[in-house]
């Protein structure tokens, strides 16, 4: 199987680590790279400047979603933040809580 493959329904599914992860609209136009499963640190946008912050290590697909949660909330698009932050509690835990609470 290929890491990025839609279904018959148009649905897009990727596999990481074993894993199958189910992209929910409107996350599923999101651009992952040429690489989508490139394990990627982020870190907390509150970190302070000390560099003592938190991070949380992600695949570059979720780093997209993650992007756009964060572009969401900027623009006051909270349907879009909302399904984020639940897709992320229900398939990355710890980075959710990381990144995101």
């Amino acid at each position: 199987m290929n890491e990025v493959y839609t279904d018959h329904k148009n649905r897009k599914f990727i596999q990481y680590k074993d894993k199958i992860y189910r992209i929910p609209a409107p996350f599923d136009q999101c651009f992952f790279g040429a690489e989508p499963t490139k394990v990627m640190t982020i870190g907390n946008r509150f970190n302070d400047e000390s560099g003592a912050g938190q991070y949380a290590k992600l695949p570059a697909f979720a780093v997209a979603i993650y992007d756009t949660i964060i572009g969401a909330e900027q623009t006051e698009d909270y349907d879009t933040m909302q399904k984020g932050l639940t897709w992320f509690q229900k398939n990355f835990v710890n980075e959710y809580y990381t990144l995101l609470d």
